[in-house]
This record gives C-alpha cells, structure tokens and sequence, in this order.
C-alpha cells in the first residue's frame, strides 16, 4: 500500500491515554508502517504549544496552531488568547507550523455565541493573511456564515476539513482556490451527502484525514480512530471517483505537501 498522509488529527488529546497509554507508541508504529506525514492541528493556545512540541519530536508531523470555534467560546480572555497564537508565529517554518488552525464556526448547541465565534475567526483569518499562511477551517452546521467568512479574504486559501457542507459549496470554494478533506464519515452508510461533495471535487483538491481520535471509518465506526485507518477512508473516497485505493492515496498526499508546503 502507498504511505499515506494524514491531513488533520489531535494526537494530544485524552482518548490516546486513556485507551492506549499515550500516542506515542501507536505514532511510532504508524511511521514505521504506512503513514508518511500527520498534521497534528491545534484547537487552543495550550494544545497548539502541544503539537509545536510534537512537530519537534517526530520527523513526518507537522504543527497548526490555532483557536476551535467551540474552545474559544470558553476562553475568557479571547484576545490574550490570540495574542498568544500569534506569538508562535514568527518563526513558523523552524517550528513546523503549516497552517493556521483549526478555525471557524460550530452553530451546532443552542448557547453557541456566534458573534463571539465570528470576532475570532475574523482576527485568525487576518492573521494567516499577516503570516501568508493557509487555514484549516471547522464548519459544523455554519456552512453559509463560514463561506461568506472566507470569502471577504479572497488571497486566503486552506481547506475545509471533515467536509460536511454541499456539493455546490464544495465546487465553489474549489474554484476559489479552496481545498475540501474528507474523514471516516465518507465511508458511513448514512452520508449520502458526503459522497456527493466527493464526487463534486476535482482530484488535485482532494486531502484525506482521520480528525483522529474520532470519526473512525466504517467498520471501526465508534472506536477510536487514528492514521492507519486511513485505507478505509481512501478506498471510499477512489469508489467514488472510479479510481484505485493507491491512487486516492497518492493524489492526497500530493495536495497535502502542496497546500501546506510540505517536503518529505
């Protein structure tokens, strides 16, 4: 099988301990195996130092740093908070940072403050302007608000990671410049949707993801997930666009280095 590279996953996060002891037996293994690259993607100024610190431990992860629409709307100090993310960001390149991320809008529970959700997004979207980074973009049940948002910055590009949005959208956004990432959910029976957007994409705009430790793909569905389960996600999204496994693999690779400026 083709090394694939994993475009968006939180090896930091809890569920790593608590099933497996810490990720980093398991990351060992999956370099060792078939995964050619991780980005580990930050969510707040506290795991962003995380996967800054991560980049440095392993030779294929890569860092974005970044403030989650949901952890934001805990933070109580929002400004402090992106004052600290763009402090990491002068030297980007020596630290492996190769995004802003992860951004953007979850409307999804009913006490979301969006117009909190919206002030920051704002400042992070002119912050990876300032820095002439890419964005990684969270867009849960916001599709409208989100695509307007990166619209008003229209030299920005990145991509929307765990597409959940339209097909249209997603042929939009392409011809903005965008790139669309799809997860586990591409391979759930009930995401119909999912495969339309896939369907929609042209395939030099494809990445691949896990969002591990969640959305593990169809037969692993509500266990926890991580990069080796990636051949499930590949093997639905090449059924989709009639070509092989490999062949998924490989064109996300390449659209993964291209976007985030990656050599390996």
């Amino acid at each position: 099988m083709e090394p694939m590279f994993d475009s968006h996953a939180h090896y930091y996060d809890a569920r790593f301990a608590r099933e497996t002891g810490g990720s980093e037996a398991l990351l060992r293994e999956l370099f060792r195996a078939d995964v050619c690259g991780i980005v580990n993607i930050g969510t707040d100024p506290e795991n962003s130092r995380l996967v800054v610190a991560e980049a440095a431990k392993w030779p294929h992860m890569y860092a974005t740093v970044g403030i989650h629409p949901g952890d934001g709307q805990r933070l109580p100090d929002i400004d402090a908070a992106l004052l600290e993310i763009e402090a990491m960001l002068p030297d980007a390149r020596e630290k492996k940072i190769v995004a802003i991320g992860e951004i953007g809008l979850d409307y999804h529970y009913d006490d979301t403050d969006r117009e909190k959700q919206l002030y920051f997004l704002e400042k992070q979207l002119q912050m990876a302007e300032k820095w002439a980074l890419p964005v990684v973009i969270h867009d849960r049940e916001a599709h409208g608000d989100c695509f307007d948002a990166v619209c008003r910055h229209p030299q920005l590009t990145g991509v929307f990671h765990s597409y959940s949005g339209s097909a249209e959208m997603a042929k939009d956004l392409v011809r903005r410049g965008w790139y669309i990432s799809f997860s586990g959910t591409v391979t759930f029976k009930n995401a119909p949707k999912v495969r339309e957007a896939v369907a929609a994409v042209p395939l030099d705009r494809l990445l691949m993801e896990t969002d591990c430790p969640y959305l593990a793909p169809h037969p692993h569905r509500g266990k926890m997930n991580h990069s080796g389960l990636m051949r499930y996600t590949a093997e639905a999204m090449a059924e989709v666009k009639g070509i092989t496994a490999d062949a998924m693999i490989c064109q996300t690779r390449e659209n993964a280095l291209r976007l985030f400026d990656i050599q390996i």
